[in-house]
């Protein structure tokens, strides 16, 4: 991840294209901070061409005469003078075996390593200077473009403009491909050109985004004889960087200098500046006593944040010199990685600063920006709209796709759909329809908007105006006990069947409702909800006009794995009898909030395939977008959608939002999901599937259960004596940590997790990206502790998660 040091100062130099004069910028910006007295370390991480024409060869060529101040390196070094990804493959082809090309993880470990070796190597204030290759998409030894290669480490960047014909065009164009990485660019050095005079257009171009140019005399032509084309280049440095220490080179350190200075001063402000201003959710700001509670992310790639610690001490010294949660010297990085445990609530599908997903948002910003929405259509949201329908979750079932701002707004949504449906089949009218409710499980959570917040329980979530509108019910729930996948019964079920708990002989068993349908656990799961529903009515309940299920899991209660078998009965009892025509809906209207579990967050595309049970109504957000930008959609059948049918306009569902079908969004969605359904048929995710046992059909990939995280891993927790019990589906993994104060306001998962806040300083690389070693960033919920991957998490960084909370959990493990 980013490296920031406070006594080496480094920069990464791109091109705008070959021939630009990238290494001829770069050797003036070395000698002259060694001119300056400062030692200089410069890196060339991959050089193709031969050996005399080699970049780190000419810096040790031209250093000057303050030579010995500088350290040069090359990490790849290959003969033929093409791009990197063809040098390497033509090396192996060359030397008549295959060359093992490193994928770009191991590549920027390498170059992550050696930069921090520069850093602890160095005893006073350097630089470092970090050249590329080529242009800034040029291909990194893998073949992914350097821009995106190198993103992880985050540098701040220099950029060498092209004076050339062409060259506005090529310097802008670069520019904005590492804008739209978030790549800083701290400045932009080019050639004058009298000619050209490209810099006459650039500079106030620059200017106006707030990036200095500085324009640097050009070199002479290139002069056959090699001993006069050394001595003409000699007197070329010597008037770029004289040792009067004057002129544009040197401005061109001081600005890079203070560029150094403002990103260390403006990190370590923002703690104190945070307590000041903002008032963060689900936080007892009573609790945040000190600015070194405060998480400072500077940055985010793939599953981690880049987080900033020079405003912390460490607050265990009597911690081992192997576990620090801060730099414990002054070669340590001001910034280390921090793995975002919980995938940023929820919300992220392909890890942070995906460039796809980026390059989308910009593709539709740049088209539409935002567009009125009502009787209009543009690409982004009907080609969503078509994939969520005839591919995606509403596959079979729905015909409409209402699009809103997050999972919440879109809950608001589906209780106005079900509840109009309900109201209007059964002639509901004037004050009535506002007594209605809803049918649900205890636990449940479906937003916090006061809307939704009332088809739940009053709980910690809800608020003074708060009215819980509904009646909701006791669901059995199942988990991994001491190895047993066991489904657990509450007194009301367990008082009926004459036990509390059934134990089941795996976890394919247990989600295979269509099997276990005709067992007897599932009749005792009818009489129970039969005999609850009368109850209510003869007791003057309210009047029921939806079922509102989170299916499986229900999050944000407590990460609860309800026993399928129990909701796919709820849902048969509620529908009733047959529906009165084909594709109607029946009984009480079903409405899924798969905000949180849908779109493979539990590994299946959507919990009606584990169900065997279609919803009336469902909701989807967060993966939907990958994490990137808000956006919620709503998914009805037909039956609910022509409720709204009629030539009166106040039949219509009458609600919307300002960035309804927000193109950005829409966009991004139709790119999130092309990705994953990808990732969804790749053998990675078969791999997974294979170590749990499941079937990789094609059918059955939508239809059995298994988890990213693996199953002896899985093991080995629920036997630890400090856990209740544990659970994994999908991406998801749930700890229950064993506590008499079980629920929200317990602090034991929390307490028992918090080692896993300090990095690791091992000896070999960690699995983040560039190698570094490690904190977790993860959240609680009471007594249990969730960890959430992405859904292209390495294998090697969850084989290093898993190792990390199970050394953790056996450390305070009792017996």
């Amino acid at each position: 991840m980013s490296l920031l040091f406070k006594h080496l100062r480094i920069h990464q130099v791109f091109g705008a294209n070959t021939d630009v004069g990238k290494t001829i910028l770069t050797t003036a910006l070395v000698r002259a901070s060694a001119a300056s007295g400062v030692p200089v370390h410069y890196l060339k991480p991959v050089s193709t061409g031969r050996m005399e024409d080699a970049d780190d060869m000419h810096i040790e060529r031209f250093a000057g005469a303050q030579n010995k101040m500088i350290q040069s390196a090359c990490l790849y070094r290959f003969g033929e003078p093409v791009s990197p990804h063809l040098a390497a493959k033509l090396a192996g082809t060359e030397s008549h075996r295959q060359l093992e090309v490193p994928s770009d993880a191991d590549f920027l470990t390498t170059v992550s390593s050696h930069i921090r070796q520069s850093a602890a190597s160095s005893a006073q204030n350097s630089h470092m200077y970090v050249e590329t290759a080529g242009g800034v998409h040029s291909p990194t030894l893998s073949g992914t473009t350097q821009a995106d290669c190198y993103r992880p480490l985050f540098l701040p960047t220099v950029l060498v403009g092209d004076a050339n014909l062409g060259g506005i065009s090529s310097t802008i164009s670069a520019y904005e491909s590492l804008l739209l990485r978030g790549y800083i660019v701290d400045l932009i050095l080019l050639f004058r050109d009298e000619y050209y005079r490209n810099a006459e257009y650039l500079d106030p171009y620059f200017a106006e985004r707030g990036i200095r140019l500085l324009s640097l005399e050009r070199p002479h032509s290139r002069l056959a004889n090699p001993r006069d084309e050394r001595v003409e280049m000699e007197r070329y440095y010597s008037r770029l960087v004289p040792e009067q220490k004057q002129g544009g080179i040197f401005d061109a350190l001081g600005h890079l200098g203070s560029c150094h200075e403002k990103r260390i001063a403006e990190l370590d402000s923002m703690p104190q500046r945070a307590l000041n201003t903002l008032w963060w959710p689900f936080v007892q700001h009573g609790l945040v006593v000190s600015k070194a509670d405060v998480n400072v992310i500077d940055s985010a790639s793939h599953d981690f944040f880049s987080v900033y610690n020079g405003h912390k001490t460490n607050p265990h010294p009597e911690t081992s010199s192997s576990m620090s949660s801060v730099p414990s010297a002054s070669s340590s990085s001001l910034l280390e990685p921090q793995l975002d445990g919980s995938a940023s609530w929820w919300t992220q599908a392909l890890g942070h600063a995906k460039s796809a997903l980026t390059l989308a948002a910009a593709r539709a910003a740049g088209r539409y920006g935002h567009v009125m929405y009502p009787q209009a259509v543009h690409a982004p949201a009907l080609q969503l709209a078509e994939r969520l329908i005839h591919s995606g979750p509403g596959h079979g079932w729905a015909s409409r796709v209402f699009f809103s701002d997050d999972g919440s707004t879109g809950m608001e949504v589906a209780l106005k759909m079900a509840l109009r449906a309900f109201a209007v089949r059964h002639g509901i009218v004037g004050a009535a329809r506002k007594q209605l409710g809803v049918l649900g499980l205890r636990g449940s959570y479906h937003g916090d908007t006061i809307g939704a917040m009332d088809a739940c329980e009053e709980g910690v979530y809800t608020c003074e105006w708060h009215q819980a509108r509904g009646y909701w019910l006791d669901a059995p729930t199942i988990g991994n006990r001491k190895g047993r996948i066991d489904i657990s019964l509450l007194p009301a079920i367990a008082e009926d069947a004459g036990y509390d708990h059934v134990e089941v002989g795996s976890l394919h068993e247990a989600y295979d409702v269509r099997s276990r349908l005709s067992t007897p656990l599932a009749a005792v799961y009818r009489r129970f909800v039969e005999r609850t529903l009368k109850k209510l009515k003869e007791n003057g309940g309210p009047t029921l006009g939806a079922l509102v299920l989170e299916p499986l899991v229900m999050g944000a209660g407590g990460m609860i794995f309800v026993d399928p078998l129990f909701q796919r009965v709820l849902v048969d009892i509620v529908r009733g009898s047959s529906p009165l025509r084909e594709g109607e809906w029946s009984g009480l209207p079903v409405v899924f909030d798969e905000v949180f579990v849908g779109l493979y967050r539990l590994g299946v595309r959507s919990a009606s395939s584990i169900l065997g049970a279609y919803p009336d109504i469902s909701v989807h957000a967060k993966i939907l977008t990958g994490g990137l930008v808000p956006l919620a959609a709503t998914l009805a059948s037909d039956s609910i959608f022509s409720t709204f049918l009629s030539e009166n306009k106040t039949d219509a569902l009458l609600h919307g939002h300002s960035y309804t079908a927000y193109p950005v969004g829409c966009e991004v969605a139709n790119e999130t999901l092309a990705i994953v359904e990808e990732l969804a048929a790749s053998s990675a995710w078969d791999d997974a599937r294979m170590r749990w046992g499941a079937p990789i059909g094609e059918g059955e990939r939508q239809t059995a259960v298994w988890s990213f995280w693996d199953p002896a891993f899985v093991s080995r927790i629920a036997a630890l004596n400090c856990v209740s019990e544990v659970m994994a589906l999908g991406t998801v993994l749930a700890v229950h940590i064993r506590d008499e104060a079980a629920g929200y306001q317990s602090h034991s998962a929390h307490k028992m997790l918090e080692p896993l806040n300090l990095r690791t300083d091992d000896a070999l690389p960690s699995s983040a990206p560039g190698g570094a070693p490690f904190g977790f960033h993860y959240r609680t919920l009471g007594n249990v502790a969730y960890f959430m991957l992405s859904l292209n998490t390495p294998s090697d960084v969850v084989r290093a998660v898993e190792e990390r909370i199970l050394v953790t959990l056996q450390a305070t493990d009792t017996v």
